[in-house]
């Protein structure tokens, strides 16, 4: 039904469209670099945080990837079939599923050290830019904390 009567619903009034769909088209970019290397995006963007951290319970991984269990748990198991993590109870408290990068982990750090920079050659955005947008998509996401 054409009209003037619901601009609320073009896709173009949407915030959610041009966001979802230059997600997608990064996460589209990073694929042969992280094929080279054995990863998905999601197993990627874990294992940066394992690489950061080292050590870190499933719960706050979770929380700083902004990924609910049902999500994490297959990427984790897949991770660590590949042998890059390692999971296990924490001796503290049985509750709590630590992940703890393997030596196979960190080596392979190494051989995705380019590929932020790779990444970042491929958009047209200049490095102010970039910063920009990155302070905007963490306000927006930092709105669901509260």
């Amino acid at each position: 039904m054409k009209g003037n009567n619901y601009q609320e619903l073009k896709l173009e009034n949407q915030i959610c469209f041009p966001l979802y769909a230059a997600s997608r088209e990064i996460i589209k970019r990073y694929r042969p670099h992280l094929d080279a290397i054995g990863l998905t995006y999601t197993q990627y963007i874990t294992m940066m945080v394992l690489w950061e951290e080292g050590v870190i319970s499933a719960k706050a991984l979770g929380k700083k990837l902004f990924l609910d269990s049902g999500t994490l748990t297959p990427v984790l198991k897949g991770l660590e079939e590949k042998g890059l993590l390692r999971r296990q109870r924490s001796a503290q408290d049985e509750r709590v599923l630590m992940v703890e990068l393997t030596q196979a982990g960190e080596v392979l750090q190494e051989r995705a050290r380019e590929i932020p920079h790779k990444i970042a050659s491929c958009t047209q955005l200049q490095p102010d830019e970039a910063l920009s947008l990155y302070r905007l998509l963490y306000k927006i996401l930092s709105e669901n904390e509260q």
